[in-house]
């Protein structure tokens, strides 16, 4: 009678992993490590100046990040699907320039608002059409439109600033929620990223998003609608883009048609360090929070410090190119410990004993 085979220690050990490394794969996950550099931000910035912990800094961090925070929610989703969208900062230039031209001219201030997020889905629109029924590839559809965009708010108001916005509306940008020290647009965000965070890990949308970044083929032939999902995250992107361009509006009590130039480089920053793979396929709303908590506690930190608006992009820049950097130098190293493993494997099976005859057999 055969003698049952022991299983390998290896074998062994893969199956039931230790208590060690199970806690050192979870304290490994990318969202505990913006936790820490969080918490490293705020220390900072307490060490930075007294006015940090103030219980003002938590309006003003908002304040300041809460556009881009807005924009971050749909281009999170597109990333996720292996697209991008540059577009963006000049979508929120664009409907803040409608906007204000509207109300200049006498349109009722909600009037001019829904005409500016028409606008901002129009752009959305133009921008899906191209990607996703041209097959263009949107790295360059978006810088085309970027400048596109920001050329016709140039036409629509060309070198003046356009004010005179109802009072009432304006100090949305500049007072928090009564009783609170949370901005208005923060709340909106939160709201959104609720909603935002709800479709894309409990729903089957979501995992069609996952599945279409992960492989687009094999999406499609399971039957997800790749294009049709892809076009309306680009519809998505540009009214958020444009109700992002409203709260800037009303924040300034003006517009102009430079408004928020260079707001997509904070934009991509916080999806990219939130954890949202720029290959697509992975990625948690949950990190991009965490992701804009620290660009805009940094920032006040660095405005607290005397640090130029200039200086600051170079650690945004910074942070944007770490973002990428780690992930990669982790895929490389998960490659190359799979491949060790496998060369160790075939080793061992190289050098085995040859296995004992069972009873009965000749030997050979």
């Amino acid at each position: 009678m055969a003698r049952p085979e022991t299983p390998a220690p290896q074998a062994a050990e893969a199956a039931s992993p230790s208590p060690l490394r199970e806690i050192v794969r979870r304290l490994a996950r990318w969202e505990t490590g913006l936790v820490l550099l969080f918490i490293g931000t705020l220390i900072f910035g307490a060490n930075a100046s007294p006015a940090f912990t103030q219980s003002t800094t938590f309006f003003f961090v908002g304040l300041n990040i809460g556009e881009v925070a807005i924009m971050a929610l749909p281009l999170a989703l597109i990333i996720i699907t292996g697209e991008i969208d540059l577009s963006v900062a000049s979508i929120l230039g664009l409907s803040g320039v409608v906007l204000a031209e509207l109300a200049g001219h006498g349109w009722p201030i909600q009037a001019a608002i829904v005409m500016a997020l028409v606008v901002g889905a129009a752009c959305g629109l133009f921008n899906g059409f191209l990607i996703t029924r041209l097959g263009l590839p949107s790295l360059a559809v978006t810088i085309g439109t970027l400048a596109l965009f920001r050329g016709i708010a140039q036409i629509i108001l060309p070198n003046d600033t356009l004010a005179g916005l109802p009072a009432s509306l304006t100090k949305i940008g500049v007072v928090p929620i009564p009783n609170t020290q949370i901005p208005y647009s923060i709340a909106i965000f939160g709201f959104l990223a609720i909603v935002v965070a709800i479709a894309l890990h409990a729903t089957p949308l979501g995992r069609s998003i996952f599945a279409i970044g992960l492989n687009r083929e094999a999406a499609f032939f399971s039957g997800v609608r790749v294009k049709r999902i892809q076009l309306w995250l680009f519809v998505l992107s540009g009214v958020l883009s444009a109700l992002a361009g409203v709260l800037f509006t009303f924040r300034f009590a003006s517009a102009r048609y430079d408004s928020g130039v260079g707001l997509e480089l904070d934009v991509i920053t916080a999806c990219l360090l939130g954890g949202i793979s720029i290959f697509g396929g992975r990625g948690t709303i949950f990190g991009v929070v965490l992701a804009l908590a620290i660009l805009g506690s940094l920032r006040q930190a660095l405005t607290l410090e005397n640090v130029s608006p200039q200086e600051q992009s170079i650690v945004v820049g910074g942070l944007l190119l770490l973002s990428v950097i780690v992930p990669s130098a982790g895929g490389v190293y998960r490659r190359t410990r799979a491949q060790v493993q496998a060369f160790r494997q075939r080793r061992r099976a190289r050098g085995a004993p040859a296995q004992a005859p069972a009873a009965g057999e000749a030997a050979p």
